[in-house]
């Protein structure tokens, strides 16, 4: 794939309370692992690790320091970007199929920007007071996952926007959006949730387990 993978892994996991994300065991490969073999084919791959830390050996991949956020490892990810297309892909989201990144992929060359996304299956209220309060419509919301991809060239000219007008962002999408240019939506995948709370390691060695011989995986 002549696309640039961009994999920003310098977060701390805080809120596992179990060290960089980048280097949490699942299923015996990292997450960093798991990361980097949902894109075998890449002409490209960038990683952003936590300050201080050494590069591990025997991977496919450049690695450069990250910044204090993950918007700020993005950005640094792009300055090394050499091709014209970027690939965005959260570390702590191990289960991607190959599917899921051919439809991003296709999307991004036709429309410039894509960002995979599912229908939000649970009832969602707003919380009034501690109490069950108003329900929100869910019908038109969609849960956002990556990879996500762009042209190079405008999502280095969303970052800059960003920077300039103090824009800070959860995903690269948004950003791009904030641009005013538009974002695709492709179908995603529930196998390709995030690992951010301990109960969701639970979830992942057991997908593990039969992931590599799944045809999801593909």
């Amino acid at each position: 794939m002549e696309v640039s993978v961009l994999i920003p892994a310098a977060g701390n996991g805080e809120r596992l309370g179990l060290g960089p994300k980048a280097f949490l065991r699942v299923g015996g490969r990292t997450l960093l692992e798991w990361a980097l073999a949902a894109f075998p084919e890449a002409a490209e791959v960038l990683v952003a690790l936590p300050p201080g830390q050494s590069p591990p050996q025997g991977l496919r991949a450049a690695f450069l320091e990250g910044g204090r956020t993950r918007q700020e490892s993005v950005a640094r990810l792009l300055e090394a970007a050499s091709l014209p297309l970027v690939l965005v892909h959260d570390v702590a989201r191990p289960f991607v199929s190959q599917s899921l990144v051919e439809r991003v992929l296709r999307a991004t060359q036709a429309q410039g920007a894509a960002a995979p996304v599912l229908p939000v299956p649970d009832t969602l209220i707003r919380s009034e007071g501690g109490a069950y309060g108003s329900v929100l419509p869910r019908e038109a919301l969609r849960l956002v996952q990556t990879p996500q991809g762009f042209f190079t060239a405008l999502l280095r000219e969303a970052h800059a926007y960003a920077r300039k007008r103090g824009i800070s962002a959860t995903d690269d999408a948004q950003l791009v959006q904030a641009l005013g240019y538009p974002v695709a939506l492709v179908e995603g995948e529930r196998t390709a949730f995030k690992i951010t709370y301990p109960e969701d390691l639970v979830l992942a060695e057991a997908l593990a387990r039969a992931w590599n011989g799944s045809p999801q995986a593909r």
